[in-house]
């Protein structure tokens, strides 16, 4: 009998040293989804595919992941635990675990993603800080042109972040390879008109007019080193069919600036010709429509 009731109390004993290990092992057994109906909590963290645990105040959370608040980047708005330093996460037994910079959970190091690099691995309507890899939402507001602070796929105009100007050209209508398009390409954000001169030189003694015209824009991709390598921008004539752009080889028609780069293309038209219907992308980039003037 006495040794049936020590079997029983060994038992028990297991029992709470098993229970107590995976409580000390919920930071790295995170439960995993790809939606907040995932989780119990219905709250995933998306980016890291790990359910976060819900909460009104920091007392609510295990001391390890003290910080109660909304998660950077989330359309999910309500406040989650989180970590906040590598310390914290081993406050307990541990002495190996990592705040994760995307999981906002303590977890073994390697094991979470590294955080983002670029725009395009954040959700719809974030951007990535590159030093941290943290996706946040993106700025409404911001200064200067071209990307700014706004979102992938949109641009600064007058201070505001808005998509570019939606196609409505002739040139765009008759284009039937419309399925190239898209927002994760290189974005055209502006199309201005230059010059206008008489050059038999460059344009032969037909269409004599040569009219050049900038193209700006911008993408998360380096830039290649010349205009020769420009794979995949396409400039659209009015009826549709696509062509490469003139760009000369010359120092000025090529000029690269971080992530925004100024194309200048040339069209030759007739002598008469004082206006003409454009239309230019990027494979993967956005249709942009100019109505060039001369």
């Amino acid at each position: 009998m006495q040794l049936r009731k020590m079997m029983v109390m060994l038992a028990a004993l297991s029992s709470m040293s098993l229970a107590l290990t995976a409580c000390g092992d919920d930071a790295t057994t995170a439960e995993t989804c790809t939606s907040d109906t995932d989780c119990a909590s219905n709250f995933c963290n998306t980016a890291a595919g790990v359910c976060m645990e819900t909460c009104d105040s920091a007392s609510e959370c295990p001391d390890s992941e003290k910080e109660c608040a909304p998660l950077a980047g989330s359309a999910n708005t309500q406040k989650v635990c989180q970590c906040k330093t590598n310390q914290l996460c081993n406050e307990d037994d541990s002495t190996s675990l990592v705040c994760g910079t995307v999981s906002k959970r303590c977890e073994e190091p390697g094991s979470g993603p590294t955080g983002c690099t670029k725009d395009a691995d954040c959700g719809s309507g974030n951007t990535c800080n590159t030093t941290t890899g943290v996706c946040s939402p993106a700025a409404t507001t911001c200064t200067g042109e071209g990307k700014a602070t706004c979102a992938y796929g949109s641009a600064c105009y007058s201070g505001t972040c808005s998509a570019p100007p939606a196609p409505t050209c002739e040139n765009y209508d008759n284009f039937g390879n419309k399925a190239a398009l898209g927002t994760t390409g290189p974005i055209i954000f502006k199309v201005a008109t230059g010059t206008a001169t008489t050059d038999t030189a460059f344009c032969g003694t037909t269409s004599t007019k040569r009219v050049k015209i900038t193209i700006s824009a911008y993408s998360d991709t380096a830039w290649p080193a010349t205009s020769a390598g420009l794979n995949g921008f396409l400039y659209v004539l009015v009826n549709g069919t696509t062509q490469a752009p003139s760009i000369s080889s010359s120092t000025g028609n090529y000029t690269v600036s971080g992530n925004r780069a100024d194309i200048v293309a040339n069209i030759c038209v007739l002598p008469a010709s004082n206006t003409t219907s454009l239309g230019y992308y990027f494979t993967g980039g956005n249709f942009a429509c100019h109505q060039a003037n001369y």
